[in-house]
């Protein structure tokens, strides 16, 4: 046997020789492992995103909304008949066991006004127990206090987008703003928490006492009434039994019948969420496995230059078994040449994968993620296809009759 030193400096000597050919043979794993990395770090940086967005909104949240109203045979949609009250959240947080916390919400639009600047937002009366519901926290001051629901006191907590518009560098606790004419001081400053899976923005709004919401600001809502109810169940296990605690207990609350329809709807944010994340998930494994057909069609191009190049170089295959090269020699070195170049095309298809992603993620402002698990799988893989395709033309080469290759023109 022919050291293999000696037979790695051939089969290199040979790739520099024929570079033009060499590099049309690498071209396709180039593209195949560079688009493999771009899918993947497309659909992993999707994914990551609803993941952020999921947990924006809140662990384990369920959501509780007014029933439906039916008009002249037309059924409106939620929230159209006031069915939900706050002693239902009391009720709920009282009985519920498997529910940790609860925050009933009274909410509107309206416009806020700081010195020369106003902004129009959402606006929610709520209780303390949102901020264990949403999974709020605070850069600065308070949030609402038990103190301040009793008492009905015109404090406002709120949230980044309302603070950049009003007030810009200014730090905004204990300043005055105005909602719908009626002055409140700033007692807080929430967190950020980006948008929601539809592009809602979570920032853009303002948290005051529930009572002071209905008293002052949305009084067209009956007295004790509420549009909707948030609760947060212990853990994910506990979502199930949560939500039929909750539609037990409103039933019996509300004096629903056996074969009556609830006047309310209890919905699961935190499973529709993740439904989507999974969804997100498969979109990216599909992705790289269409991806992957591309390192395929690399492989079988490398496998169809490589029996172009034993045919050109049948002479040079006699001549080194005639000076004493075994098959296994033959063999060896045209597997060696066929992992060499596959090894090249994944390192440039590595590269080509990761500036494509950044590109994309510059250019169209999509969020992307480089996973190295599959730039290491699809650099494997490159490698195995070079070892898969090339092993029939080192074969072929590796059986070629001496005489006859000596005699081939």
């Amino acid at each position: 046997m022919i050291a293999i030193s000696s037979i790695i400096n051939i089969a290199l000597r040979s790739l520099i020789a024929n570079a033009m050919r060499s590099f049309l043979a690498i071209l396709g794993i180039i593209i195949g492992v560079g688009a493999v990395v771009t899918m993947v770090a497309i659909g992993t940086g999707a994914s990551e995103k609803i993941s952020n967005q999921i947990s924006s909104i809140g662990s384990n949240l369920i959501l509780i909304l007014p029933g439906a109203t039916t008009q002249g045979g037309i059924r409106m949609g939620h929230g159209t008949i006031q069915t939900l009250t706050m002693a239902d959240s009391e009720a709920i947080a009282r009985e519920c066991s498997a529910v940790v916390a609860v925050a009933p919400v009274i909410s509107g639009t309206a416009q806020v006004v700081f010195g020369n600047q106003n902004w129009s937002t959402a606006v929610m009366g709520t209780t303390p127990e949102m901020v264990t519901v949403r999974e709020w926290e605070l850069i600065s001051g308070r949030f609402i206090t038990e103190q301040d629901v009793r008492s009905g006191t015109k404090v406002a907590v709120i949230g980044q987008t309302v603070a950049e518009k009003l007030f810009g560098d200014l730090d905004p606790v204990g300043k005055l703003i105005r909602i719908k004419k009626i002055p409140f001081e700033v007692i807080g400053v929430l967190d950020k928490k980006g948008q929601t899976l539809t592009g809602q923005d979570q920032d853009d709004i303002i948290y005051v006492p529930i009572t002071t919401s209905q008293r002052t600001l949305f009084g067209n809502i009956l007295p004790g009434r509420v549009r909707l109810i948030y609760a947060k169940a212990a853990s994910l296990e506990a979502i199930p039994t949560a939500t039929e605690q909750i539609k037990t207990l409103l039933r019996q609350r509300h004096r629903i019948g056996p074969n009556q329809e609830d006047d309310f709807t209890v919905m699961d944010l935190t499973q529709m969420l993740k439904a989507a994340e999974e969804s997100t998930r498969t979109m990216s494994i599909l992705l790289g496995a269409i991806a992957s057909v591309s390192l395929i069609v690399g492989g079988i191009g490398i496998m169809n230059i490589m029996l172009v190049s034993v045919t050109e170089r049948t002479r040079e295959i006699g001549i080194r078994m005639a000076v004493g090269a075994k098959p296994g020699d033959i063999r060896l070195q045209f597997l060696i040449e066929a992992v060499f170049l596959t090894t090249i095309g994944g390192i440039f298809g590595l590269l080509l994968g990761i500036g494509t992603s950044l590109i994309v993620s510059s250019i169209m402002q999509w969020p992307v993620s480089i996973s190295p698990i599959a730039a290491i799988i699809a650099f494997g893989f490159s490698a195995f296809v070079g070892i898969f395709f090339g092993f029939y033309p080192a074969y072929k080469a590796s059986i070629l009759n001496p005489i006859e290759a000596l005699r081939y023109e």
